[in-house]
């Protein structure tokens, strides 16, 4: 694949930037289900969503460099609380709950979704949302829902396309224009698409750059 035709052209200064912000270390502090126990909201905050098993932990493990700081599943659903990342004391990472299908009560799931609305409107240090979209199956009713949720919250978001290997080049590319010019309707969506591959490392690069520019300064 030709990354520069899919992400957008950082200059080399910029991927250098966010490869030294991700070989910090990043530590797990908490996971949590009560607004009370989140961390002291005192650094920048990115927060991973996405439909269940798209790939949220794979792609934190991928920027870090760690095998397994975020916990991964085949299973839907397993992702059950809101985990908490510090990445150098310069950024706060957080690992939502998959959206929709989830192998759980549907009043857990319930309670998930209210604390979740909960989190994306109240927290203070949060610079932005990463949409995960799998590169298969591009954007469904219920992305569109958590979508327009964060433009009723006011939430920065942007959306990371994963699993990037599994698809054609072309499909991929159509893809990924697809998603773009339905985004021009979203009022708090980043007009840029990421693309990546948490196996194969592809994108990585790019969302580390991105990521870099939200950073508490060093």
């Amino acid at each position: 694949m030709a990354e520069q035709q899919l992400n957008p052209i950082f200059k080399p200064e910029e991927l250098e930037i966010g490869r030294r912000l991700f070989t910090q270390q990043c530590e797990f502090l908490r996971g949590v289900l009560k607004l009370d126990d989140m961390p002291h909201a005192d650094l920048p905050e990115i927060t991973f969503a996405g439909r269940s098993n798209v790939g949220k932990s794979s792609l934190i493990n991928a920027l870090t460099g760690r095998k397994s700081l975020a916990r991964t599943s085949v299973t839907p659903g397993r992702t059950q609380e809101i985990n908490f990342f510090d990445l150098g004391g310069r950024l706060m990472l957080s690992d939502l709950p998959g959206y929709g299908f989830a192998q759980a009560p549907k009043d857990k799931v319930e309670v998930w979704t209210n604390f979740i609305k909960l989190y994306l409107k109240g927290r203070p240090t949060l610079r932005r949302a990463l949409v995960l979209i799998d590169s298969r199956h591009g954007l469904k009713d219920v992305d569109r829902t958590i979508m327009k949720l964060m433009d009723d919250s006011a939430v920065n978001y942007q959306i990371v396309m994963t699993k990037a290997d599994k698809v054609k080049p072309d499909a991929l590319a159509k893809a990924r224009a697809a998603i773009a010019t339905e985004l021009t309707e979203h009022v708090a969506g980043h007009p840029e698409v990421l693309v990546t591959s948490s196996d194969d490392g592809f994108g990585i690069a790019d969302v580390r750059a991105a990521l870099s520019e939200l950073a508490k300064p060093e």
